[in-house]
């Protein structure tokens, strides 16, 4: 059996309830098939990079897959017929990461994690180009004072 990563959209106002009853629908298609699904992650409801099927938003659910590849197929076929599925993506994989996904790991953190300074992109302080910082130059470069500290 091969081991595969799938991961499907669903639309925004379908509730939690049924996003996991989806999830169980193809779950228990895998394991008829002969498959097994070895994780499964809600990512719960986030914003969309752009609009399909005019949402903005939509449930996001990560499964990880050891199954033939006629499980995935009819897998796709009935995600692919679905009204409330948006999009999927299922990958063959070499091996099952084990643990939590990135997705889950970053939850915690704020979305916009790491940005500093205000929406227009910070003063220059922030980013490290202010006039009162101490500059290092690259190796092999220098810099050529006069007898007056002056930089030639």
């Amino acid at each position: 059996m091969a081991l595969y990563e799938s991961i499907f959209m669903v639309r925004p106002d379908v509730s939690s309830a049924q996003v996991e009853e989806l999830t169980k629908t193809y779950t228990d298609l895998i394991t008829a098939q002969g498959g097994k699904v070895t994780k499964v992650e809600q990512w719960g409801l986030r914003n969309l990079t752009y609009r399909i099927k005019k949402n903005r938003k939509a449930h996001y659910v990560f499964m990880n897959l050891d199954t033939p590849s006629a499980a995935v197929k009819e897998m796709e076929r009935l995600m692919g017929i679905s009204e409330d599925v948006l999009r999927t993506l299922t990958v063959r994989v070499d091996a099952l990461e084990e643990g939590p996904s990135a997705m889950l790991q970053n939850k915690g953190r704020d979305e916009r994690g790491g940005r500093r300074g205000d929406r227009r992109g910070g003063r220059d302080d922030d980013r490290g180009f202010g006039r009162d910082r101490d500059v290092e130059l690259p190796m092999g470069v220098g810099v050529v004072a006069d007898d007056e500290g002056d930089v030639v």
